[in-house]
């Protein structure tokens, strides 16, 4: 089992090497003080660890979550594609970024497949309803609890009510460096079939 992880520019595991459609890749044993093991403890399911930009930026993926938690991916080194709207890409160090666009205004935000939630760095959040308080983490950050208020949100052509919350003070830093003014989580692919294409910059709806 292995973290799917689009908001992280570089993958590690508990072993040296990692063999994915046919290619080899070698692995550090972490990342920013996180490792497999720590990784596991935070999502509560046992990892052998995480896949993140610098391998997922290689491939095409289509993901089908659609039938339940449970679900499959198809990967290939070629062309994947899927029939449904498209979403254009922008990156900044291999992390993805869409524009959203919320309460009538277009925003940037890292579409970040390992976050459980969304965040909306933004004064208005406290406008929308609350939802309550949730305990979340962050490589080099550690766990954070975060209130959090359901957000409606538009991706393109398609449209979502995600739950938002706000970053500590260190993380929401890091979104002002890269023009970007929150997350979009992996709420966006539950329920739904996707097609992630990193190397044609797009993501299919």
């Amino acid at each position: 089992m292995w973290l799917f992880d689009t908001g992280a520019p570089t993958s590690f595991g508990s072993q040296s090497a990692l063999s994915l459609a046919g290619e080899t890749f070698q692995l550090t044993d972490g990342y920013m003080g996180m490792t497999a093991s720590t990784l596991s403890d935070f999502v509560s399911v046992e990892c052998a660890g995480l896949l993140g930009g610098d391998i997922l930026g290689q491939f095409d993926f289509v993901l089908d979550l659609s039938h339940g938690p449970i679900g499959t991916i198809e990967i290939s080194s070629g062309i994947l594609q899927l029939a449904g709207k498209s979403v254009h890409i922008d990156e900044v160090i291999g992390i993805p970024i869409v524009t959203v666009r919320i309460g009538g205004a277009d925003y940037r935000m890292f579409f970040d497949t390992g976050a459980q939630i969304s965040y909306f760095q933004h004064d208005s959040l406290v406008d929308y309803p609350s939802v309550g308080a949730i305990d979340d983490f962050y490589p080099g950050v550690g766990q954070f609890q975060t209130e959090t208020h359901n957000v409606n949100v538009a991706l393109g052509e398609t449209e979502f009510t995600l739950r938002c919350g706000t970053l500590p003070d260190l993380l929401a830093v890091t979104l002002m460096v890269a023009e970007t003014t929150g997350i979009i989580g992996n709420q966006v692919i539950t329920g739904r079939r996707i097609g992630y294409f990193p190397r044609r910059r797009i993501v299919v709806f």
